[in-house]
């Protein structure tokens, strides 16, 4: 079919909300005088009659009339002329609409000859989604994920908004971080490889950068504690001097509290601890560590609210402690390397150039293979080492409209204070590039290289702050393109003990994660039994499946802002809200469809032309699947795609209700029959369609 005609059936699709919402427009107006009213449909309380319900009291104050009155008069207008409303009933200020079954089967036919439903109307516009953008310093983790599933997600949901989308990459590959694992690596790695150790080139290199890390830690420990006591600061320069002797009384200051609360927790209010937490608490106010945690268990009262204040208190220690730590670090034999290292890159010496490439090249193999199994591709794959030096004409440009200053340092500056920023440096007093120097240049890049329209960040909300001020930058440089920046700002991941960290070690292995999914996964299938007769190698495909499928969709069925908690078990759940059950309910359509075709079951339209008895199960799922468009857009203008997850499982719940309300292959006739199967058709086009914006790969068998 033509794309134009493609359009026309679209639009000749009756959407039941639109066109109630036009009879009810009409109706206030013939009835009432009421022009353009705000009409607020939602879906009628299971507990009452009806599939749509309209809220009354925003007429009562105009037409001074009983809700009862409005609605009885609505409901008459609309059963006697819209066609669409077979019955009604009012209940105080809601009007419950029954529509007629030939209102259901038109939609429903409607529906079913659009082979794109769902799909809306082309735009020209071009969208770039920028996600993943991994550090080649460590493989990638339970929040790489995250970000990528949201990525990927995103420009699918985007893709059938109508957008032409464009999925990019920033690969992080140079900098201190980068250097960090090299060096660890040539002091204690060579020359162990991939091939050598049978380890994955990205989790060896990460290997390097928790060895760091631990090496790091040693050397830096004797100095901290010497610094804590006001010792040997012969080594810093008078300026970090001052900062650390700041610091240093800030501690002093603290400690003055932390001994006035500690008088004032008495005796009794301690003995009155839950008993399962005395011990704790026992142990964490004679070692002054973990008063956050402690408060969490305790019950609300006075003892709650001081321990809380010790954690407020010891919040601002630690704080204290990171200032010192990140001067007194950078003293260290190892940091000194590391940085000597990256100014050997910056400058080309040839063996730190050929390391780096080595190094980078067994990383990138690995992010390939772990692509390739999670299913993600991009169209444009950027590289850091390619771009940090871009956007320095950009300064260049915003000094000469006016737009930068030049701090006294020679650094290139704005200021934002007036947007409630503060003053950003875009360029540093030598010349050097910053962050946000190298965003400013890869945007132009991106416009460059794909004429974009919109360009979308995903990107974890530690960064929001960073790209409030690239955003406002871009909008006043007067690029095309800066109105059109986004940033999908998501939560972290957390775990049960808490934060990932990468250079302790302490993330979860995004490759291990899928392995261990996929073990769930088996083993919870087999628990259901019905699988013994697939072949072995059909088995493992399914598995993968349902563990892909159900780690995408717990990661996506949150919205992107919140953080969330993350436990695999919840996730491969065959009965409830997760993707192995909306998964399940396809398979099983897929079977009624096997079934079908071996029975010769036709059911195209003629087939069920004379089914007038439609059962409200039958109702209510057309209504759901009705929704899709409606749904797709809204993922798509407010970048969610948890609203596309909470529709999969939405429909796969009305399906199981249908399927347990209705006997497909013992229905009472063959038109019953033939509709019922039509309905599961559609219904699994719809779980297909979805699950694929997703992510998520649909089983023909489970």
């Amino acid at each position: 079919m033509h794309k134009k005609a493609h359009l026309c059936v679209y639009l000749r699709i009756m959407n039941i909300e639109d066109t109630l919402t036009q009879h009810i427009k009409n109706a206030l107006q013939t009835l009432f005088g009421l022009q353009d009213a705000t009409i607020t449909l939602q879906s009628t309380l299971k507990d009452f009659e009806g599939s749509h319900t309209l809220l009354l009291f925003p007429y009562l104050k105009p037409l001074q009339k009983k809700p009862e009155e409005i609605g009885q008069a609505i409901g008459d207008y609309l059963v006697g002329k819209a066609g669409v409303v077979g019955k009604y009933n009012v209940v105080k200020g809601f009007l419950n609409l029954s529509l007629t079954q030939e209102a259901w089967f038109a939609s429903f036919e409607a529906m079913r000859q659009n082979p794109t439903f769902g799909n809306l109307p082309a735009r020209p516009q071009k969208v770039m989604v920028e996600f993943s953008s991994p550090n080649t310093n460590k493989p990638l983790h339970l929040g790489h994920l995250r970000n990528i599933f949201l990525g990927w997600s995103l420009s699918q949901i985007l893709e059938a908004c109508g957008y032409e989308v464009i999925k990019a990459n920033l690969i992080n590959d140079r900098g201190i971080h980068i250097c960090k694992s090299m060096l660890a690596y040539q002091k204690a790695g060579k020359p162990e490889t991939p091939a050598s150790s049978g380890i994955k080139g990205d989790h060896l290199v990460g290997k390097y950068y928790v060895a760091f890390d631990k090496a790091l830690k040693q050397e830096l420990a004797p100095m901290m504690r010497e610094v804590l006591e006001n010792q040997r600061l012969d080594i810093f320069t008078e300026a970090e001097k001052i900062t650390l002797q700041n610091a240093l009384k800030k501690i002093e200051d603290l400690k003055k509290p932390f001994a006035q609360a500690f008088a004032e927790i008495t005796l009794v209010e301690f003995e009155n601890l839950a008993p399962e937490i005395l011990e704790k608490a026992k142990e964490t106010l004679q070692t002054q560590k973990g008063f956050k945690a402690l408060s969490k268990d305790l019950e609300k009262g006075e003892l709650a609210k001081k321990i809380k204040n010790l954690a407020s208190l010891e919040a601002k220690t630690e704080e204290e402690i990171g200032n010192i730590k990140e001067i007194v670090q950078a003293k260290t034999v190892l940091m000194q390397e590391a940085q000597k290292m990256l100014q050997d890159w910056e400058a080309g010496k040839a063996e730190v150039i050929e390391l780096w490439k080595e190094m980078n090249g067994w990383v990138f193999e690995g992010f390939k293979q772990s692509y390739d199994k999670i299913g993600v591709r991009f169209d444009k794959i950027y590289y850091e080492s390619n771009t940090y030096q871009l956007g320095k004409d950009i300064a260049q440009e915003g000094l000469e409209k006016g737009i930068f200053g030049k701090e006294p340092n020679g650094a290139v500056s704005i200021d934002l204070t007036a947007e409630g920023l503060d003053k950003k440096v875009v360029q540093r007093g030598d010349g050097t590039s910053v962050y946000i120097t190298q965003d400013m240049g890869t945007a132009d890049l991106k416009f460059q290289d794909f004429g974009i329209d919109k360009s979308v960040y995903v990107v974890g909300n530690e960064q929001d702050y960073h790209f409030k001020v690239l955003f406002s930058i871009m909008k006043k440089l007067g690029r095309s393109y800066g109105e059109g920046m986004y940033h999908l700002s998501y939560g972290m991941v957390e775990l049960p003990h808490g934060k990932m960290k990468s250079r302790e070690g302490t993330v979860v292995d995004a490759d291990d994660l899928v392995t261990e999914m996929e073990r769930i996964a088996e083993e919870k299938t087999k628990e259901l039994g019905k699988m013994e007769n697939l072949p072995a190698e059909e088995l493992a495909k399914l598995y993968e499946t349902i563990a892909l499928g159900a780690l995408k969709y717990f990661l996506l069925k949150v919205e992107p802002k919140k953080t969330m908690l993350f436990n695999p078990e919840e996730s491969v759940n065959f009965h409830g809200d997760a993707a192995p059950f909306v998964q399940y309910n396809y398979a099983r359509i897929q079977s009624i469809l096997r079934k079908a075709e071996q029975d010769q079951v036709q059911y195209g339209q003629a087939s069920y032309a004379n089914y007038k008895t439609m059962h409200a199960s039958e109702a209510d799922l057309i209504a759901i699947l009705l929704t899709l468009p409606a749904k797709v857009q809204e993922a798509g203008e407010q970048y969610a795609p948890s609203v596309i997850a909470q529709y999969s499982y939405e429909v796969a719940k009305g399906y199981s209700r249908f399927f347990a309300d209705c006997s497909i292959f013992k229905a009472d006739t063959a038109e019953a029959r033939s509709f019922r199967v039509a309905l599961s058709a559609q219904t699994g086009y719809t779980l297909k369609f979805v699950l694929r914006l997703l992510g998520i790969k649909t089983p023909e068998r489970m």
